[in-house]
């Protein structure tokens, strides 16, 4: 792992970048996708599920009696570990639920806010080497507690044609029945504009690679919402003397297992504790079963010494971290101090792995320095907001003479006109 050892400032900026990889072709390729989709409907997504994921499919659709089976292939023991992560999810996510209160800003004119859900939503499922049945968990559960009318599930089919079995059975715990043999920007493109098997839905959720994050940031410009800016996984983990090497290093490698376009970072007050943590995550990538891929993600990452903790906690700031690891004695206070990550995981025995399960938080977070600006998927994200305003005759005169003002000011005189047509007129 390289160490780089109090950088300036002016190189910072340099060194937060993330990987970047040749996407020249990236665009072209999607948009062909979409387009094909949303012109050719089940045609053209059942031709392209059969060139990308070699599965030679009759429907798109899941069958119950799929359901059924898969669930059946689920042992008892990850049964009762999606049920104790699912229990951690919901309760986390119900406590999220807000009341607002109206508000009389002046006499007669009162303001409220209320929220309601949206109605139809798109959940993606990543399938292949890392079957992501967890984000069925992280999303399915707070639309069902946001009361989306209708959930959408996309997820790919192996070459034999079913879906991942857990996907499934993570699927049916939580209620969500409309699941489809989907992947990739077509999956998201059938999504966004609909087929004659999958229905058309307002805003779209869940993680995937270069081509289905293309294709969700396009079907956004169409109209179609999405969660948030999404890219390849990262972590952050700020270490100092006191901080176990070993769990460090497990850390580090259990983001860098995620993909070759991973990034972990490592920040550190000195130069021997980065050196310690540097050798053991060498030692522990050469057990590790997705080693390749790890190896990868480990050349897009480095260590960061800073002789001043100062330092080290506005570079963390600046990278905006999806997952920021504290493993400090003084965890809390330094949290205090964060202003840019998508989750903080605090202390020696709070790995970010637990967060991606079970611990109740959401794992759908922002990457690539997004952080600086967004928030990770909650309750919210399956919601929307609408201000409500009930203005009494009395109100309206005592906000006429700013809003008549404000409206000439502009150049609105129409906007004052509708001020004052409705006081002229005696009741």
């Amino acid at each position: 792992m390289k160490i780089i050892d109090n950088p300036p400032r002016s190189q910072w900026k340099e060194i937060c970048k993330r990987p970047q990889f040749d996407v020249g072709f990236l665009e072209e390729a999607t948009v062909k996708i979409l387009n094909q989709v949303k012109t050719e409907g089940d045609k053209a997504l059942l031709e392209l599920t059969a060139q990308f994921d070699k599965a030679p499919l009759q429907t798109p659709k899941v069958s119950p009696q799929e359901i059924e089976y898969a669930c059946a292939q689920v042992s008892d023991e990850l049964k009762k570990a999606i049920a104790t992560a699912a229990k951690n999810i919901e309760k986390f996510h119900a406590a999220q639920k807000q009341t607002f209160a109206a508000v009389e800003t002046v006499p007669g004119v009162c303001c409220s806010r209320r929220a309601t859900p949206i109605e139809k939503v798109g959940l993606y499922i990543p399938g292949g080497s890392a079957p992501l049945f967890s984000t069925v968990l992280m999303l399915g559960i707070p639309a069902k507690l946001a009361g989306c009318r209708e959930i959408i599930l996309c997820s790919p089919p192996s070459s034999s044609g079913a879906v991942n079995p857990a996907i499934l059975y993570a699927a049916s715990s939580v209620g969500i029945a409309k699941i489809f043999k989907a992947g990739g920007a077509q999956a998201i493109a059938a999504m966004a504009f609909g087929t004659e098997t999958i229905p058309q839905v307002y805003k779209i959720f869940g993680p995937g690679n270069q081509y289905v994050t293309k294709a969700k940031q396009l079907v956004n410009q169409q109209g179609i919402a999405i969660d948030i800016p999404a890219g390849p996984s990262e972590v952050l983990v700020f270490a100092d003397e006191q901080a176990n090497p070993v769990f460090v290093a497990a850390d580090l490698l259990s983001q860098a297992e995620h993909g070759a376009d991973s990034q972990v970072m490592l920040v550190c007050a000195e130069e021997k504790t980065a050196e310690k943590i540097s050798r053991e995550t060498a030692s522990q990538l050469k057990e590790l079963p997705r080693r390749q891929i790890a190896e990868e993600a480990m050349k897009n990452s480095c260590a960061v010494v800073f002789n001043l903790k100062e330092d080290c906690i506005d570079f963390i700031n600046e990278y905006a971290a999806e997952h920021l690891i504290i493993n400090t004695r003084d965890c809390d206070e330094i949290a205090e101090k964060i202003t840019n990550a998508g989750s903080v995981f605090l202390g020696a025995y709070t790995p970010e792995a637990a967060g991606d399960y079970a611990s109740g938080a959401n794992h759908t977070l922002p990457t690539a320095g997004f952080a600086k600006a967004c928030s990770g998927v909650s309750l919210d994200s399956f919601m929307k907001f609408t201000t409500v305003q009930k203005i009494s005759r009395e109100g309206l005169k005592n906000l006429a003479p700013a809003i008549v003002a404000m409206a000439k000011a502009e150049a609105l005189h129409g906007h004052a006109k509708a001020i004052e047509v409705r006081l002229s007129i005696h009741e």
